[in-house]
């Protein structure tokens, strides 16, 4: 007798225990899927007050904080530049637009003729993808530095498939290094320019970003770098 009521307590201890587990977990997936509506509908939804651009075939469309693509936007001939990538990267990460990438590849080449290693470290980044990139930052940064340093979807060049970040072996590319150095003064003669310039936060909406690179062109880079100009100035100048 002493057994069974042993028995049927150890049961009914094994019940509650089964029980509060289910609820505690029942109550995380709550919070979190709550966290995450209330995150990605506050802080990743999409800008308002802002030009949705119809003209996205231009080699010169201005995609920033005030001028937006569709989140169904995807460039047409999205191609594998033949350059080194991170490892890191994701597939769709390893793309740009083909005239950008054959560009891409002839300024790799050049800069390894000069000594200069680059890496391929985040071209093409579809608006899903950029969701998640925005939502990590802030995640893990806070707001004001994800709004300095990273596009909210449907704000980012990286959707138009004409901009990369590059990188270094040392994964170090700030201004001081030797390969940021060589872009700044490089890029423009393969038909890139450095989109971000130091001193230039007050137009472009974002800090200096010596890594972030923008294919408009030869003719056009060539203006934009000897004029110290960012692509805002060149087509407010050229309107």
């Amino acid at each position: 007798m002493k057994r069974k009521t042993k028995l049927g307590g150890f049961i009914k201890f094994l019940l509650v225990i089964i029980i509060v587990f289910f609820c505690i977990n029942k109550f995380k997936g709550l919070y979190l899927e709550n966290f995450q509506q209330n995150s990605i509908g506050e802080y990743v939804s999409e800008p308002t007050n802002t030009n949705l651009l119809k003209n996205t075939d231009d080699d010169l469309i201005l995609v920033n904080k005030k001028n937006t693509v569709g989140a169904d936007y995807i460039p047409k001939d999205l191609i594998k530049p033949n350059i080194t990538f991170l490892s890191s990267c994701t597939k769709e990460e390893m793309q740009l637009q083909s005239k950008a990438a054959h560009a891409l590849e002839e300024l790799f080449e050049g800069a390894k003729e000069d000594g200069i290693i680059l890496l391929g470290s985040s071209g093409y980044r579809s608006y899903q993808s950029q969701v998640s990139v925005y939502q990590k930052y802030y995640n893990e940064n806070g707001k004001e530095y994800a709004e300095q340093y990273v596009a909210k979807p449907g704000t980012s060049e990286h959707q138009t498939g004409l901009a990369i970040d590059v990188t270094n072996q040392s994964r170090c590319f700030d201004k001081t290094s030797e390969e940021a150095q060589w872009i700044a003064k490089n890029a423009y003669k393969y038909g890139f320019i450095l989109r971000y310039p130091e001193e230039k936060t007050d137009i472009t909406g974002y800090n200096y970003e010596p890594w972030h690179i923008r294919y408009v062109g030869k003719k056009v880079a060539a203006e934009i770098y000897n004029n110290s100009e960012t692509l805002e100035e060149y087509l407010q100048n050229h309107s």
